[in-house]
């Protein structure tokens, strides 16, 4: 079995009950707000729900944040089987989950990711599924930030014929001349800070304005890479 689409709540290893709370929330969210679009993921997306670029760009798009921290595939596989996306009913999905799967291959974290895919599909045959790359991690080159870039170009290939699923890339601009990663763009070099948040986001939210626009739901759209 691969542990990246074997569905697992994530270790509480505080013992603090957290996670399964915020869990229970976003349960509660869902039915009782109406959403266009839903975010689920992992930290990246949740950070961006408390940037100027969410308030600016998505708030306004009648999203709802469904992320947690540290998230993995198996976590968000598990949170949308348990509920999550049962009492919502979103012309689209943003799916952003992988990066936290440091032990685990390229090849079964995409297959963990296409696993969410699907089970989306299956809860929401008409939504689209939008994809934004993992981005580069750490200061340096590094393994990890190797691995993700692997993930992207293993789920490029994987998703570019499936029927409205939408694969966007959002880690241009990050890396530098050398290699390095500005603090600027990411203080802790995993999380965007509120500015490259606009940079990395803003294909996204054109997307999203798109489909949310769109008159022909059958109509091909063109990824932005």
């Amino acid at each position: 079995m691969n542990p990246c689409s074997d569905a697992a709540p994530q270790h509480d290893n505080e013992g603090d009950g957290r996670w399964n709370s915020i869990h229970n929330r976003f349960l509660s969210d869902a039915k009782g707000k109406e959403a266009d679009v839903v975010f689920i993921g992992d930290s990246i997306l949740q950070a961006l729900e408390h940037t100027e670029v969410w308030n600016q760009w998505f708030a306004p798009l009648h999203c709802l944040n469904f992320s947690i921290h540290r998230d993995q595939t198996q976590n968000v596989l598990w949170r949308i089987k348990n509920g999550e996306l049962d009492h919502v009913d979103p012309k689209v999905v943003v799916l952003h989950v992988g990066t936290n799967n440091v032990d685990h291959s390229a090849e079964q974290i995409c297959e963990g990711i296409l696993e969410i895919v699907r089970t989306i599909r299956e809860k929401h045959p008409n939504a689209y599924i939008v994809l934004p790359s993992l981005l580069p991690r750490g200061q340096y080159p590094n393994c990890l930030r190797e691995k993700n870039s692997k993930i992207n170009q293993l789920l490029r290939e994987k998703v570019m014929n499936m029927n409205k699923v939408e694969m966007v890339f959002i880690d241009k601009g990050f890396i530098q001349s050398d290699g390095s990663i500005s603090h600027h763009d990411m203080h802790d070099y995993l999380i965007p800070t509120n500015t490259a948040c606009r940079k990395a986001f803003e294909p996204i939210y054109d997307l999203l304005q798109q489909i949310l626009s769109e008159s022909e739901p059958e109509k091909d759209l063109t990824p932005s890479e």
